[in-house]
C-alpha cells in the first residue's frame, strides 16, 4: 500500500512538473499563430516583401543585442555556415509563406503547412541516408490525402481561382523549404545555443531580402510599422517559449501541442479578418495532423521531425 502511494505521488509530482511545459509551449504556438494574423495584415497593407524584411530586422534589432549581452560570441565557421545557410532558405520561406496568407485564410495555410514534418522524412532520406519506415510512407500519403480534402473543399464550394492557385503553389513552396530547414536546424541546434541560433536567423534573412530593398521596398504607414513590430516581438517570444518547454519535457510530450496552432489560426483568422473555417479544411486538418503524429510515433522521429512551430520564419 505504502508503495502505490509512492507511486502514485512520483506521478503527481511529474504530471506537476509537465504543466509549465506544457503551458509555455501552448503559450509560444499562440504568439506565434498571433504573428501570422500581424503579418497576414502588415502584408496586405505594405506587400509581401517589405513586410517580411521589417518583421527580419526588427527581429534582429531585438534578439542580437540580447545575445550580445549575454555573452554572445562570433561563432565557428562550421557553425557560421550553418546560420547562413539557415538564414537562407528562411527568407524565402517566410517570404512564400506570408504572401501565402495574403491569399488564403491563415487556418488554411496552417493546415496545408502542417505536411512539412512529412517532406522531411523523404529529405532525411535523401540528404542524410536515414531510413524510411512504412509507418512513415503511410503518413505522408495521410498528409497528401489531407492536402487533398483542402483543395478539394476550395473547389466545391467555387472558391478556387487564380489567387487561391497562387497561394496553394506558395504554401507548398514554403512547406518544401520548412522541410529542408529541420535537416538544417537537427544539425544547428547541436552546436549552437537558441538565443544565438534566432539572432543569426533573423539577420542573415534580413541581408538576403535587403538585396531587393533598391527595387522593392516601400516604406509602410505607421500601422504596418506597429504590426510588423508586434510580429517581430511575437516571432521572438514563441520561439524562445517553445525552445525553454522542449529544454525541460520530452518532445513525445509537447508535439501535440504545436497542433493547437490551427484552433490559434482559426480563432485569429476570424477575428482579425472574419475568415471563417470550412468542414473540409477541418478534416483535412485532422488527417494531415493524423499522419505527422503517426510520424512522431517513429522511434527515430525526435531526430527529423522537430516542433513544428519552430519554423519561427
Amino acid at each position: 500500500m505504502t508503495l502505490q502511494r509512492l507511486a502514485d505521488n512520483a506521478a503527481s509530482m511529474m504530471r506537476s512538473r509537465l504543466l509549465l511545459p506544457i503551458g509555455a509551449a501552448l503559450l509560444g504556438v499562440a504568439c506565434l499563430s498571433l504573428m501570422d494574423a500581424f503579418m497576414k495584415g502588415a502584408a496586405l497593407a505594405a506587400g509581401t516583401y517589405s513586410a517580411t524584411l521589417l518583421r527580419s530586422a526588427i527581429g534582429t534589432l531585438i534578439a542580437a543585442p540580447v545575445w550580445l549581452l549575454l555573452g554572445g560570441r562570433w561563432p565557428t565557421r562550421p557553425v557560421l555556415k550553418l546560420h547562413l545557410e539557415r538564414g537562407v532558405v528562411s527568407a524565402f520561406m517566410a517570404l512564400s509563406f506570408f504572401y501565402s496568407l495574403t491569399k488564403l485564410g491563415i487556418a488554411e495555410a496552417i493546415a496545408i503547412s502542417f505536411v512539412a514534418p512529412l517532406l522531411a522524412l523523404y529529405l532525411a532520406r535523401v540528404l542524410l541516408g536515414e531510413t524510411i519506415r512504412r509507418q512513415a510512407i503511410l503518413a505522408s500519403i495521410l498528409g497528401f490525402v489531407g492536402t487533398l480534402v483542402i483543395v478539394g473543399g476550395k473547389l466545391g464550394d467555387g472558391g478556387f481561382d487564380r489567387d487561391t492557385a497562387l497561394g496553394l503553389a506558395a504554401i507548398l513552396f514554403s512547406a518544401l523549404l520548412y522541410a529542408y530547414n529541420f535537416i538544417v536546424i537537427r544539425r544547428q541546434s547541436q552546436l549552437a545555443r537558441p538565443l544565438e541560433i534566432a539572432a543569426f536567423h533573423s539577420g542573415v534573412a534580413a541581408l538576403v531580402l535587403a538585396l531587393a530593398a533598391p527595387f522593392l521596398f516601400v516604406w509602410p504607414a505607421e500601422a504596418v510599422l506597429l504590426d510588423t513590430t508586434l510580429a517581430a516581438l511575437l516571432t521572438v517570444a514563441g520561439a524562445m517559449a517553445i525552445a525553454w518547454a522542449y529544454a525541460r519535457a520530452e518532445a513525445q510530450v509537447l508535439v501535440p501541442m504545436e497542433y493547437s496552432g490551427f484552433l490559434w489560426a482559426a480563432l485569429f483568422g476570424w477575428l482579425f479578418f472574419r475568415e471563417s473555417v470550412t468542414l473540409p479544411t477541418i478534416a483535412g486538418t485532422a488527417i494531415i495532423v493524423a499522419g505527422c503524429w503517426m510520424a512522431a510515433r517513429n522511434p527515430h522521429a525526435d531526430r527529423i521531425v522537430p516542433a513544428t512551430e519552430q519554423r519561427a520564419l
